[in-house]
């Protein structure tokens, strides 16, 4: 799965070395199947699995975008810049893009406006789902059911390996397209001061 196919995931492939003496049929197992390799392996199966789901979403949605979306497109695109802060799940909620034009989404702890992606991320986007929330479980399962996002503060501690790597792959792409405007609040956490020199700063170096 994919916003609008402009990002990419990017793996690192580490390399195999085989071992004195061994024949090179066991030294392939090795290399596929030990260290580096499997990580590979894993790395490409959840690249497979996003580029399917990707495909899939993406004919859903040619199917219902229209003049509508174009209208929502540049109503978002004549929004100012956020400044930054921290969000509660509750204060997340409000950027849903029915109450309001702006769209925000948290992806690992991290929020970003992803207003400028209304098309995807609206209302009637094929990710409307994660508008407004904490969008991380969903895309670590690659699930776009209401089920799998949580009411309550998700910490993730129950996802594996594979579907971990998935999200901070997410994170990654997330920053590169759109701004980061805060974190996603813990229950009890204090929101963090940002000064209009740190704001102005990191919105630089995203650009």
């Amino acid at each position: 799965m994919a916003d609008d196919g402009d990002g990419k995931l990017r793996t690192e492939q580490g390399g195999g070395g085989g071992s004195g003496g061994s024949r090179p049929e066991e030294t392939a197992a090795g290399n596929w199947l030990g260290g580096s390799g499997l990580d590979m392996l894993l790395s490409l199966a959840v690249l497979a699995i996003v580029a399917l789901a990707a495909y899939r979403l993406y004919k859903r949605w040619g199917k219902r975008s229209g003049a509508g979306g174009a209208a929502q497109q540049s109503q978002a695109d004549s929004l100012p810049r956020m400044k930054r802060r921290d969000f509660t799940l509750e204060q997340l909620r409000e950027y849903d893009g029915a109450r309001t034009p702006r769209i925000l989404l948290a992806v690992n702890g991290k929020v970003f406006d992803v207003t400028k992606g209304s098309k995807f991320y609206g209302p009637e986007g094929p990710y409307g789902i994660f508008a407004g929330r904490d969008a991380s479980r969903g895309l670590a399962t690659f699930c776009l059911d209401k089920d799998a996002l949580r009411d309550e503060y998700d910490d993730l501690s129950d996802l594996n390996a594979v579907q971990m790597e998935s999200v901070r792959e997410w994170e990654m792409q997330f920053k590169e397209k759109y701004d980061y405007v805060g974190r996603l609040l813990k229950p009890g956490e204090e929101p963090s001061e940002y000064t209009d020199e740190e704001d102005t700063k990191d919105h630089t170096k995203q650009e």
